[in-house]
């Protein structure tokens, strides 16, 4: 597998344990003014693990619950680079205060289908900052990525990296667009440290064709239910904790919107406050 360091940032020896070529499914890329570091990221011990820890007890989504009304691949969607942002103002500021609340100084942190804006404190620093994207321009322009890697996590959703590699794992407003979320949370606490944190936080927005459809035909409420069944379906996860934060006073008017409003402002293409929403758990146990 091939990262890629940032420039600015100095440089970090990666210790991964080596791997097989075809256990590797990421997009490589070489971009200019970034010189490429060969890392082998998976753990070559195959012995069978004793605690069932991390095994997906039961699918959560159906075969139809998993399509997508664009069937193509990801890859090409994501082909374009994307210079905006998903969400609003408010939706950010909330998020990089729960990210100074839950995350510690000096933690290595995993973020996962990242882009060219990082959430995370600009005052707080990190060991390291490991980003996972589809498009290597973006990634290229988020400051506080050490290291970056391409991969289409719905083709295949293995992590490269040995177990417990990462204090905190985060995803932002892209878990509607995973088709396998059971492997992926599975992955997730493989790579995380006992007593890590993931923290998985979404709003109403979306790119509809592409976004499941267990997550287009929801509500705001199945939504977050979904995605408490997504950390309760892999073992050893601890209870899902839901942070909430909706717009004051605007929720009512909202829902009498006309269809054609709500539909504008689902696309991301009339300005108003967007819901924040954050769903989180630890790995076996919450430090104190």
């Amino acid at each position: 597998m091939i990262t890629i360091p940032h420039s600015c940032h100095k440089s970090w020896p990666p210790s991964f344990p080596s791997t097989s070529s075809k256990s590797c499914a990421s997009l490589l890329f070489t971009a200019q003014n970034y010189r490429p570091k060969i890392a082998n990221t998976l753990n070559e011990n195959n012995e069978t693990k004793q605690s069932s820890a991390g095994r997906i007890k039961r699918q959560v989504l159906t075969k139809d619950g998993r399509t997508k009304l664009d069937a193509f691949s990801d890859r090409e969607f994501y082909a374009y680079p994307r210079f905006v942002t998903h969400v609003d103002d408010g939706f950010i500021t909330t998020l990089t205060n729960l990210y100074r609340q839950r995350l510690r100084p000096g933690s290595e942190v995993l973020d996962l289908m990242s882009s060219w804006v990082s959430h995370l404190p600009k005052e707080v620093m990190y060991k390291r900052v490991v980003g996972h994207g589809l498009n290597a321009q973006e990634l290229a322009k988020n400051p506080r990525l050490d290291y970056f890697f391409v991969k289409d996590l719905n083709q295949n959703q293995e992590l490269e990296f040995q177990d417990g590699s990462f204090d905190a794992v985060l995803c932002t407003v892209s878990v509607q667009y995973l088709q396998q979320p059971e492997k992926v949370f599975s992955e997730v606490f493989r790579v995380l440290k006992p007593g890590g944190i993931f923290i998985l936080s979404f709003s109403n927005r979306m790119f509809y064709e592409k976004a499941i459809s267990a997550w287009r035909e929801g509500t705001a409420y199945s939504r977050v239910q979904l995605v408490v069944q997504y950390f309760q379906c892999v073992e050893g996860f601890t209870q899902p904790e839901i942070v909430r934060k909706l717009p004051e006073a605007a929720g009512a008017a909202q829902e009498e919107q006309s269809p054609f409003k709500w539909f504008m402002r689902l696309m991301g293409l009339l300005s108003g406050s967007d819901p924040f929403y954050a769903v989180i758990a630890y790995k076996n146990f919450k430090p104190v």
